[in-house]
């Protein structure tokens, strides 16, 4: 029970995590003042900060759903 509500947490998390991110023409992110950063050469801090949490939150919904296969696959047996 616990993972299915983790695994919902984070689905919600990593669409709007997603759709933050600057895609090729701006994006979404540049309602929320995403595209008012320079392009100095490099991505800036508050991108890589927003790359990081999404990796991350991707991992542990990625771990929720290994564990609730195992979960339901040991259950059935």
């Amino acid at each position: 029970m616990a993972f299915s509500v983790v695994l919902v947490i984070t689905s919600v998390l990593l669409i709007l995590l997603i759709l933050l991110h600057k895609g090729r023409g701006g994006g979404l992110s540049d309602m929320f003042g995403g595209g008012v950063s320079s392009g100095l050469g490099g991505s800036s801090v508050a991108e890589r900060n927003l790359d990081r949490l999404t990796v991350g939150l991707g991992l542990i919904w990625f771990a929720c759903i290994i564990a609730l296969g195992l979960l339901l696959k040991g259950s059935g047996s």
